[in-house]
This record gives structure tokens, sequence and C-alpha cells, in this order.
């Protein structure tokens, strides 16, 4: 890739157009233009880690990755401490096959060169993935649990989120969600008469995270409440078309 991009700058293309050409940041091509003998950086596979700290690409598919961490994730550190490589961890109900594969699509997509894995565990599965670059891309990652400490956004999440909504809240009910139906029973004349309708219902302990959720209902316009305090739930008829355009039935 670095000696296609050199040679299209030689042929007298600009920056810019090698960079849409290539999918390589701007950034990057003009790192390799200014310094064509200097050994490939370790790191340049990493958007947050370049000269100039790029948002990662595609972002509708970050964003869904972003949720399904923040759901069901966890990154932690692997082998040598002197080599600083993480897992992200990710546990997908062994009930939703579908639901893993685009975990593991989304992996793929956002680290392309590391080998995304799938462990069987009781009652799920483990898709996880090695890098050196997890802290960077999920900044969120710290010591103890998510509900135990803080967890905001950074600009640039901020940013990728305002853009796709939607794949967030995809990837928060895949993780931490679901959509079923609800059966109520009232009493109509001295009767009671049972009905049902769907809702999602989204449960997580961290209230920076179920913050999070309700933002980005109010960004998508689903009317979402609070019934418990570790609970989020989208119940009138025109939410839940609504939000079905985004999320649906886990399959």
């Amino acid at each position: 890739m670095r000696q296609r991009v050199l040679r299209l700058l030689d042929s007298g293309q600009t920056i810019s157009s090698v960079s849409r050409q290539t999918g390589v940041s701007r950034a990057t091509v003009r790192q390799w233009r200014d310094h064509p003998d200097r050994p490939p950086s370790r790191t340049a596979s990493c958007p947050r880690c370049q000269e100039i700290p790029q948002p990662p690409t595609p972002g509708d598919v970050y964003a869904y990755l972003l949720g399904l961490y923040l759901g069901d994730g966890c990154i932690s550190a692997v082998g040598d401490p002197a080599k600083q490589v993480w897992s992200l961890r990710i546990m997908c109900a062994d009930a939703w096959p579908g639901l893993q594969e685009e975990c593991v699509q989304a992996l793929t997509v956002i680290r392309p060169g590391n080998k995304v894995r799938r462990l069987p565990r009781q009652g799920c599965t483990e898709i996880n993935c090695f890098s050196k670059h997890w802290p960077h891309l999920f900044p969120q990652h710290g010591p103890g649990k998510k509900h135990e400490r803080r967890i905001s956004l950074e600009s640039w999440q901020r940013e990728i989120v305002e853009a796709n909504p939607g794949s967030l809240a995809r990837g928060l009910f895949h993780s931490d969600g679901c959509r079923s139906n609800n059966r109520v029973r009232r009493e109509f004349g001295g009767r009671s008469q049972w009905y049902e309708y769907p809702r999602y219902l989204f449960v997580n302990e961290s209230r920076d995270i179920l913050t999070l959720c309700e933002e980005t209902l109010d960004m998508l316009g689903v009317a979402w409440s609070r019934p418990k305090p570790n609970t989020v739930s989208v119940a009138r008829r025109e939410a839940v078309e609504r939000l079905d355009e985004f999320v649906g039935p886990k399959h």
C-alpha cells in the first residue's frame, strides 16, 4: 500500500486524490511523501495513532461495535505486559447466531489486520480480537467494572455517534437489550382481558451508559421511559416502529 501511494504521488496526483483512491488518510499520505525512506510505523494501522489522529471508519460499523462493547464487552491485557497487547472480548448468547456474525464482521472491519476468534463458553460464545490499539479506539477502557466508574465519550466519538445514532442503538440493544411482547391484563366491565404489545428494554447498571442510550434514542426521535433505575423502555407503538428501522428483533 505504501509503495502504491508513492507511485500515485510520483504520477502527479494530489494528496487528497491519492487518499480517496486508496483509503489511506491524508496525514499518512503526506507523511509517506515527506519521509519515503522512514520504516513503516507499527502504529500506522491505528487511525488514532497517526500524526494527525483520525476517527475510525466506517463510522456506522464503529458506532455499532461501540454499543456492543459498552453493553457486553471488556478490554483486558494479554501476554507479556511489556508488549502491551489487549484483548477486546464481547460475550454473545448462543441463541442469536446472527448477532454473533455481526459482531465478528464489525471487529473484522475495524481491525482488518487482526484475527477474530470465537471461543465457546457456558451458554454463550466469547468473540475476541487481540490488538495493541483497543484502548486508543475505546478510551472508555479502564480498571474495574464499567458501572463503577465514569463512562463518557470523547469528542471524536460523539461526532461519530451523532452521525450514526441508529448504529449505536443497534449495538446497545443487541448487547444489553431485547425486543419482546409485553402481556398485560386489564379489567373492563368486571371482566379481565389480556392484550400484548411489542416493546424494547435496555438494562444496564451504569447510569452513564443508560444516559447515553437515552440520548441516542432522542437523536432518533424515539420516545422512552425509565420504569426502573437500571432500565430504559420503549413501548409506544410509534416509538417501537421507529426503533424497528434500526434494531429489530435479535436473530
